[in-house]
């Protein structure tokens, strides 16, 4: 592969007062880009001023930060000074995020993510350019605000989208896109959604990755992230577009209220397309595959092996 090459941060197994340390480390052995989540462990800002400053040369960005769980005026606060604490090298990635993490852990209604995602990116685009934003927009209005904080290089905007209406939106309000829980070749049904709204478009892809030979341990513990993510109801719609008829039987024992029968129903063909593993060589391959197929940016997400994660870090870094 050529070009940029991602992982998440921070790694998960290493405190967080580590974590600068690790940044450096990894930019030596040639990863371009940082990319932090937000779901159940670390904000999504934290890790990447952490990484801004053991880094310098690295790019940076967030996968995804939710529309639904900060207000636009705070949301602009967030991205404003993390663009400003990194000029050039900071990339903003929203999106809904799901119903899971908006109503249930964040008791917040989960209505119109299209809409809310589309009005938030529309928001921020004056925001981030110092534009004072005295708007109704059909999700929510902003009255007299203006950022205090007005980067030197606005931030990238990138969408995470799933579905045609999500991808078509990346495309044209957006940057680009960010995608994830799918295969390489999902990639060729979805790229041409997003580039649909432009040329120069981004596709960044998190892909769950595990540089180990023990393809029966990972194929197991893969069959329970399989399940508790593709029956989330966004993601089973997804799985069900791309036209994943093989989980049908895993959608029907989960509905069913049996969730051993459904871990069994998951095939080895899903896992193996969903959760790369091999060792470092084959795993570098199988993600040469996505950018093939119209990823711009792979961003790996470790998944925990024999190695630990630094070490599983190094073994995945980029070959010339």
């Amino acid at each position: 592969m050529t070009g940029r090459f991602g992982i998440t941060i921070p790694l998960d197994g290493l405190p967080l007062s580590e974590q600068a340390a690790v940044a450096a480390e990894l930019a030596k052995a040639g990863y371009t880009d940082f990319w932090s989540a937000e779901g159940n462990g670390t904000d999504g800002f934290s890790p990447l001023a952490i990484a801004s400053v053991a880094a310098p040369g690295v790019r940076l960005g967030t996968a995804i930060i939710p529309v639904f769980t900060r207000g636009p005026g705070v949301m602009a606060l967030s991205a404003a000074t993390m663009a400003a604490s990194a000029p050039g090298r900071f990339v903003l990635g929203i999106g809904t995020s799901s119903d899971v993490i908006v109503e249930r852990w964040n008791d917040i209604s989960f209505e119109q993510p299209l809409q809310r995602t589309r009005d938030m990116a529309r928001f921020l685009r004056k925001a981030l350019r110092g534009e004072r934003v005295d708007e109704e927009f059909e999700t929510f209005k902003v009255r007299g605000f203006r950022n205090g904080i007005v980067p030197e290089v606005a931030p990238p905007i990138l969408i995470a989208a799933l579905r045609p209406g999500m991808l078509r939106l990346a495309g044209k309000e957006a940057d680009g896109a960010v995608i994830n829980w799918l295969s390489a070749d999902d990639v060729l049904k979805i790229a041409p959604y997003v580039h649909a709204g432009g040329p120069d478009k981004e596709i960044v892809a998190r892909i769950f990755v595990a540089p180990t030979t023990d393809a029966a341990k990972i194929r197991e513990a893969a069959r329970r992230h399989i399940a508790a993510y593709l029956n989330v109801p966004v993601y089973r719609k997804f799985h069900e577009w791309l036209g994943r008829t093989e989980l049908q039987p895993m959608w029907d024992a989960w509905d069913a209220g049996d969730r051993k029968g459904a871990l069994t129903a998951i095939p080895d063909s899903v896992v193996d397309a969903l959760v790369i593993h091999g060792s470092p060589e084959e795993c570098r391959e199988h993600l040469a595959r996505y950018v093939s197929n119209g990823v711009t940016t792979p961003v790996i997400s470790l998944w925990p092996t024999e190695m630990g994660p630094l070490e599983a870090a190094r073994a995945l870094a980029p070959r010339d």
